[in-house]
């Protein structure tokens, strides 16, 4: 009889134990999703003087002048775009290198050091990339290597326009090389993760029947990972799209729409960093928390059009070709 009695008050504490549980996690989940929707709220509700001053034409308005109360998002639009698409050109390819030689190339002995270094970089703050961007790289690439390229690309036609201008050394094509040197560790990192999941019975058939290197990686490494892949390069793309300190060091600031990527240039978060602080005047104000909007916007919309890739390659999983 004791013992019954103590089975049921154990039962009914695992029941109330389970139930709280349940409570915590709906709690923390749905939380969640209210904090977001809070965000968005606070974000529409600031930006409502901004959108209701300028409207639609807000997005395609290159002109920023606090003096006359006349803002515009295009130039940090296109800003954001231009230099993610820069940094994805450049870390995709060089990720993918870092992420073969560690896993199929380098030798045993030096793959868990490289594999350490290369996690290092993705803790180093982003401002040290900026300060090193501006007072490093910024005069090497306008001494050394701005004038090759107004000299042999920039006088090419279809190209020339792109790449013709002073040698600055700071400007739009700068930040997305900075850009890419951040990315490059978080890219490489889940691409070597995902990379030393595949069985080695599929790679070590591939070589017994005579593949190389390459046929193996393409063939069989790349096909059994691309959904790890495809989503190590979308966080390797939001963290290019939200990322400031680095930015603002070396795009320049200039709400000036050029078409060359050698002349400065603007970014939305450098916009927020170098503003936010100095904006007097509601409309000002509102402008700037706007483009937080558009921000937050551009993220959701990439991330969820990753998730769809994402399920549409999950779908595909075990189907023959």
């Amino acid at each position: 009889m004791k013992s019954t009695l103590l089975h049921q008050a154990r039962l009914k504490q695992q029941i109330w134990l389970d139930m709280l549980f349940r409570g915590l996690t709906r709690l923390s989940a749905f939380g969640v999703l209210a904090l977001l929707v809070a965000i968005i709220a606070s974000l529409v509700i600031g930006s409502m003087p901004a959108i209701e001053a300028f409207g639609f034409h807000f997005l395609v308005n290159d002109e920023w002048n606090p003096v006359t109360d006349e803002y515009g998002a295009l130039v940090p639009i296109v800003g954001t775009l231009v230099t993610s698409g820069i940094a994805l050109l450049i870390a995709i390819p060089v990720s993918f290198g870092i992420a073969i030689f560690l896993t199929e190339l380098s030798p045993r002995v030096l793959r868990r050091p490289l594999g350490i270094a290369v996690e290092l970089l993705a803790g180093i703050p982003s401002i040290i990339y900026g300060m090193w961007g501006l007072f490093v790289f910024a005069p090497l690439f306008a001494d050394h290597f701005e004038p090759w390229i107004n000299d042999h690309i920039g006088t090419l036609p279809m190209l020339g326009p792109f790449f013709a201008g002073p040698p600055m050394g700071i400007g739009i094509l700068t930040a997305g090389i900075i850009l890419a040197i951040m990315v490059i560790p978080f890219i490489a990192s889940v691409m070597r993760d995902v990379f030393e999941v595949v069985p080695p019975m599929l790679k070590e058939s591939a070589y017994g029947v005579g593949a190389t290197t390459w046929e193996v990686v393409m063939k069989i490494v790349l096909p059994f990972t691309r959904i790890g892949v495809v989503g190590g390069i979308m966080l390797g793309l939001g963290r290019a799209l939200g990322e400031t300190m680095a930015v603002t060091f070396v795009i320049g600031n200039a709400h000036e729409l050029s078409k060359s990527l050698l002349m400065p240039g603007n970014s939305i978060s450098s916009a927020l960093a170098n503003e936010f602080t100095e904006a007097v005047g509601e409309l000002y104000t509102s402008a700037l928390i706007e483009l937080g909007l558009i921000l937050f916007f551009i993220t959701f919309v990439v991330l969820s059009l990753a998730r769809l890739m994402l399920h549409k390659l999950g779908k595909g999983e075990g189907q023959t070709t």
